[in-house]
């Protein structure tokens, strides 16, 4: 059996060698070719322009990034600010190397440089560099703040670090109030944070919305106890803000649990937002142990005394939605946009409401509150040639002056020869607009321009002086003689301009005249001339109004964008002049005149 084994092995070792030596499955030397490119480096992490935002002294950070070459590569280096944090010269595939988790935990404040340098065996180099900073985290900006969380990149409150537990999937927009990002609802979606912190006698909240209608209900911020047994809401502690619709518009309410009852804070119109309008709004509410108050963009909207918060069983707060304690009513998720949500353990004042979005917007809010929907602009002449809404005074070209009568209030503009005055057209420059004003007419000039934003007509033979380009913003104004002054609206949609003249409809009698009440309005297809509340001129626009090139409003005056026909300064008497970005009704110019005098 012995010999047998012998026998069968040598024969093996013979067929063995006699294949290789036949050339059977023997390996075949491939020619890779010539190395033609350096290697290629791609880094995914940190980014170009990260910011690292921690409160520790030293972060930590993950590096990430891929090396190629077309051949093979011969080794790989990370440097961080010029000191060697990765090497790397042996390689699984000889052409590429992926790195995922290369960590660096001692990251200083700072701005810092990323570099990683890639050589192939032919000794051709590659180097990518990425450049970004360590900082701290938010610092506490408003007495009392205890969240903040501007949605950049993430879900997390700067303050306590806690991270929101996500429902369903929400989003980070790349649209955004202020900084790089906003939460984006999405159907089924919300956030929730732990309650215990904000449980607090009293408790404020502020942020930015981009209002979505669909769906025409939804919660926004609710910390609410759990539905009871039949699944409806409990409204006796805790709060619920939210959103419903109003005809089309979308209405906030706020509601109160005192413990025993609840209480409504409800502002009927004054608390209703158009979605339309695609414009980001602020909305702020507070709940102090004696009252509650609702802001929209600053202004009270709702107001009312209040017992005190309870908070029995409440056991979650919950960010764009009222779920899951909060959706008796069907108020859930919210499909809007959301941006720079605060949270205070007191309650802010209406100065301090006004002071954050104006840190967050740039918006300066006025202390003077809308009287009428739409309402953008009120000069009263009340000492001064100053918008209430934004309490910038107008330039004063020539002398006018304020006079002692006035339609309402304690003073009226006074024209004057070669006199008028000027605001910037920022703010103004809507698709609709109204304007209303008392006016008393001197018919010395016999035609005098009183309402005027137009472009500058740099094409016009004596330009400066002389200028009339119709193709964008309005012109109104008044022409005649002693006895009869026509007031006539001229307005450009951006490539031709229209003409409301009423004739004897829009003429009154100097001689007999008393104060008179004037308006108009610009829609998206035609224009209104009202005189005392009655249509004396009315024309289809196709299109709407143009405001290309209309950086300045003047008052008094046609000077200087409307001077070629002579409407210059007009030397009447105007008061309370208001202008509204919506097209007033007839009902609406009625309702203002009529509280005017």
């Amino acid at each position: 059996m012995k010999n047998v084994k012998y026998i069968l092995s040598c024969l093996m070792l013979t067929a063995l060698f006699y294949s290789c030596d036949q050339g059977i499955d023997a390996l075949t030397e491939v020619d890779p070719g010539a190395d033609a490119s350096a290697p290629v480096i791609t880094i995914t992490s940190p980014a170009e322009g990260l910011a690292v935002k921690v409160n520790e002294e030293l972060a930590t950070i993950t590096v990430k990034f891929q090396a190629q070459d077309d051949i093979e590569l011969g080794s790989v280096e990370v440097l961080l600010d010029g000191n060697r944090i990765g090497n790397y010269n042996s390689f699984k595939d000889y052409r590429k190397l992926i790195v995922n988790d290369l960590v660096y935990d001692q990251l200083e404040d700072g701005t810092h440089q990323l570099t990683v340098i890639a050589k192939d065996l032919d000794g051709k180099s590659t180097s990518e560099v990425v450049n970004f900073t360590k900082e701290p985290a938010y610092i506490r900006k408003y007495p009392g703040e205890i969240l903040y969380m501007p949605f950049e990149g993430g879900y997390v409150d700067l303050l306590s670090f806690e991270e929101a537990q996500q429902i369903g999937s929400p989003s980070i927009s790349e649209e955004s109030l202020a900084g790089d990002g906003a939460y984006a609802g999405a159907e089924g979606a919300y956030l929730t944070l732990d309650p215990e912190r904000f449980k607090n006698t009293e408790l404020s909240a502020i942020f930015w919305v981009k209002l979505n209608a669909v769906p025409d209900r939804a919660g926004i911020l609710a910390m609410s106890p759990p539905l009871n047994d039949g699944r409806g809401n409990v409204l006796t502690s805790g709060f619920r803000f939210f959103r419903e619709n109003a005809n089309g518009k979308q209405r906030y309410k706020l509601n109160v649990g005192l413990g025993d009852g609840n209480s409504w804070f409800d502002g009927g119109e004054a608390a209703e937002v158009d979605p339309a309008s695609e414009e980001w709004v602020n909305l702020a509410f507070t709940i102090s142990g004696s009252e509650a108050v609702v802001y929209i963009d600053g202004q009270i909207v709702s107001q009312g005394p209040l017992t005190g918060i309870d908070w029995t069983d409440v056991n979650i707060l919950s960010i764009m939605s009222g779920e899951p304690n909060f959706s008796g009513w069907n108020h859930k998720s919210d499909l809007s946009l959301m941006d720079e949500l605060r949270i205070f353990d007191r309650a802010i004042t209406q100065d301090e409401v006004k002071q954050i979005i104006q840190d967050d917007s740039g918006i300066v809010v006025s202390n003077y509150p809308p009287n009428f929907p739409g309402e953008m602009f009120y000069m009263p002449f009340e000492g001064s040639y100053t918008n209430l809404f934004t309490d910038i005074e107008a330039d004063v070209v020539g002398t006018p002056s304020i006079s002692e009568e006035s339609a309402a209030g304690e003073g009226a503009y006074a024209g004057a020869a070669d006199s008028y005055i000027t605001v910037p057209s920022n703010g103004l420059t809507s698709d609709e607009f109204s304007a209303s004003l008392w006016y008393k007419v001197n018919a010395e000039p016999g035609r005098g321009g009183i309402l005027v934003m137009a472009p500058e007509d740099t094409e016009k033979e004596g330009y400066p002086e002389v200028q009339n380009l119709r193709t964008s913003g309005f012109r109104f104004f008044r022409e005649g003689d002693a006895t009869r002054q026509v007031f006539k609206l001229n307005v450009g949609n951006g490539e031709a301009d229209t003409w409301l003249d009423g004739g004897d409809l829009a003429a009154i009698d100097p001689t007999s005249a008393d104060w008179v009440h004037l308006a108009f309005s610009i829609s998206g297809s035609n224009a209104v001339l009202y005189i005392n509340g009655e249509i004396v001129s009315e024309n289809v626009i196709s299109g709407g109004i143009d405001w290309s090139g209309c950086d300045l409003l003047s008052i008094g005056s046609g000077a200087p964008r409307f001077t070629e026909w002579g409407h210059l300064a007009d030397e009447s008497l105007i008061d309370e002049l208001r202008l509204f970005d919506k097209a007033l009704t007839k009902e609406e110019i009625q309702e203002i005149m009529n509280s005017g005098m």
